[in-house]
C-alpha cells in the first residue's frame, strides 16, 4: 500500500501531465520520432491527437513495411499511409525522405510528389527501389523552393517549360538515368548550386558543367568526358571512374583544369582510361595555386604512363601540404631509370608536410617516389607508409625500414611512419 505521504504527491500531480506541455516541446518529441510512432503519439490525450499533422519533416522508410508479403506489394499500405498525409497535414513540409530502395516494386508516388509541391518543399530525398526505374513525374519540376534535392534509383525527363530550381544548394543524382543534354539543362538551371554528386553507372557521353556557384563536385561513374565551363568557386573535386570509358582525345586533364583557378582538395582515381591525348608532360600548363590536399586512389605505379601523369600533376601544385597515394601493384616493373633523382634537380615540394602512401609492396617505383618526396620535401613533418598485407612480416619491414632511413631527408623534421598490422 502506498504511504500517505507518496498518495498526497500523486494527488497534486497535474490530471493530464500530457496535455499541459507546450506545443513547441511537444513538437520537439515528434521530430525526434520515426515517423510511425509519431503518428501513434494521437492516443495521448485529445490535444496530441492531431498534433503529428503539424510536422514539417517526415521520412518514410522500409520499417513502415515489415513483412516479405508487404516488400513485393507496397502499394496498398503506401496508399494508406499518403492518404493520411494528404487527409490530416496542415502546414509546409520542409524536408521529406523517402527510402524504399529495398522494396521489390516501387509504389506510385506521383500524386505524393505533387501534394509535397504544394508544401513548399525544401529538402527532398527520393532513394527509390533499386528493382526498377521509376521516371518521376513533371510535378517535381515545380517544387520552386527546393534547395537540396537527392534522387536515387529513377528516370529523369524534365519538361520543356522547366524554368529551372532558383533557390537549389545541392543536388544529389545516384544510379538515374537522364540524357546528357538534360543533365547539362538541369545543373544550368540552378543558378545557385554549390554542391553537385553524380554516381551514374551507365555511361553517358560529354557533359558541360555551368556552375558559377559551384564549390564541390563528386563524380563516380562512367563518361566520355567532363567539361568544367563555368566553376569560378569550385574548391573540391572528387573523381573516381568505374570502366575504362575515358579516351585521351576527349578527356585531357590540362583543359580539366583550366577553369579550377579555385581548387584546394582533389580526390581522382586513376586505375581506368588516358589522361593526355599525348605523352604525359612533366606538369600543367599552368600552376594550381590553392591546391593543398591530393588523393590518388588506385595508381598503378608499375605503368610509366600513370607514374608520369601522377607526377605531372604533383609537379603542378606548388602549395601542395598532404599528399595521399593508394597503390595498386603487381610486383616490381623495372623502370627504375624514370625516377633518378636528377630529373627533379627543378623540383622542390616547399609547403608538403604530410604524405601517406597506402597499401605499400617495396616495388622499386615505390622507393624512388618515396626517395623524391623526402628529398624534395623541405618542411615534411610526416610520412607514413601502409604496407599491403603480404609483406607485413618483421623481416620484410625491417628490412624495408632500413633501406627508407638511409634516403636523403630534406626535412630534419621528417619522420617516417611504418604502419603495422
Amino acid at each position: 500500500m502506498m504511504p500517505p505521504k507518496g498518495r498526497e504527491h500523486c494527488q497534486r500531480l497535474p490530471p493530464d501531465v500530457l496535455s499541459d506541455l507546450p506545443d513547441y516541446f511537444i513538437d520537439d518529441i515528434l521530430m525526434r520520432l520515426p515517423c510511425k510512432d509519431a503518428v501513434r503519439t494521437s492516443v495521448l490525450s485529445r490535444k496530441w491527437r492531431y498534433h503529428w499533422c503539424r510536422l514539417a519533416k517526415f521520412k518514410l522508410d522500409e520499417s513502415l513495411w515489415k513483412t516479405q508479403k508487404d516488400k513485393f506489394y507496397p502499394s496498398v499500405k503506401f496508399r494508406k499511409i499518403v492518404y493520411q498525409l494528404l487527409t490530416h497535414h496542415k502546414g509546409p513540409i520542409t524536408k521529406f525522405k523517402l527510402d524504399i530502395a529495398y522494396l521489390e516494386r516501387c509504389p506510385e508516388i506521383d500524386n505524393f510528389i505533387y501534394f509535397l509541391s504544394r508544401k513548399d518543399i525544401q529538402h527532398l530525398v527520393l532513394h527509390l527501389s533499386r528493382h526498377e526505374l521509376y521516371e518521376l513525374p513533371s510535378s517535381l519540376f515545380i517544387c520552386s523552393q527546393l534547395r537540396h534535392l537527392n534522387l536515387h534509383n529513377c528516370s529523369i525527363h524534365h519538361p520543356s517549360t522547366f524554368q529551372g530550381f532558383d533557390k537549389l544548394i545541392s543536388l544529389e543524382l545516384c544510379e538515374v538515368t537522364i540524357s546528357s543534354e538534360l543533365l547539362e539543362s538541369l545543373i544550368a538551371h540552378c543558378p545557385l548550386l554549390e554542391q553537385l554528386v553524380l554516381k551514374i553507372s551507365k555511361t553517358i557521353n560529354v557533359i558541360k558543367i555551368n556552375a558559377p556557384m559551384l564549390r564541390s563536385f563528386d563524380f563516380m561513374g562512367s563518361i566520355s568526358s567532363i567539361c568544367l565551363k563555368d566553376v569560378p568557386l569550385l574548391a573540391k573535386v572528387s573523381l573516381i571512374y568505374k570502366r575504362s570509358s575515358l579516351e585521351a582525345e576527349n578527356f585531357d586533364y590540362a583543359k580539366f583544369f583550366e577553369s579550377c583557378s579555385a581548387l584546394e582538395h582533389l580526390i581522382l582515381n586513376f586505375g581506368y582510361g588516358e589522361f593526355f591525348a599525348v605523352e604525359a608532360p612533366t606538369r600543367l600548363p599552368f600552376y594550381l595555386d590553392r591546391v593543398k590536399h591530393f588523393h590518388l586512389s588506385y595508381i598503378q605505379l608499375k605503368e610509366s604512363y600513370k607514374l608520369s601523369c601522377a607526377l605531372c600533376l604533383i609537379r603542378s601544385f606548388p602549395y601542395l601540404e598532404y599528399l595521399k597515394i593508394e597503390v595498386y601493384n603487381e610486383g616490381d616493373s623495372g623502370i627504375q631509370e624514370s625516377l633518378e633523382l636528377d630529373r627533379f634537380s627543378d623540383v622542390t615540394f616547399n609547403h608538403l608536410r604530410e604524405v601517406m602512401l597506402e597499401s605499400f609492396g617495396g616495388t622499386t617505383p615505390e622507393m624512388q617516389l618515396i626517395k623524391i618526396l623526402l628529398a624534395k620535401s623541405p618542411v615534411l613533418v610526416k610520412m607514413q607508409i601502409v604496407p599491403a598485407f603480404q609483406i607485413d612480416l618483421i623481416d620484410a619491414r625491417s628490412e624495408t625500414l632500413a633501406e627508407l632511413l638511409k634516403f636523403q631527408h630534406a626535412s630534419p623534421k621528417a619522420e617516417i611512419d611504418y604502419v603495422s598490422y
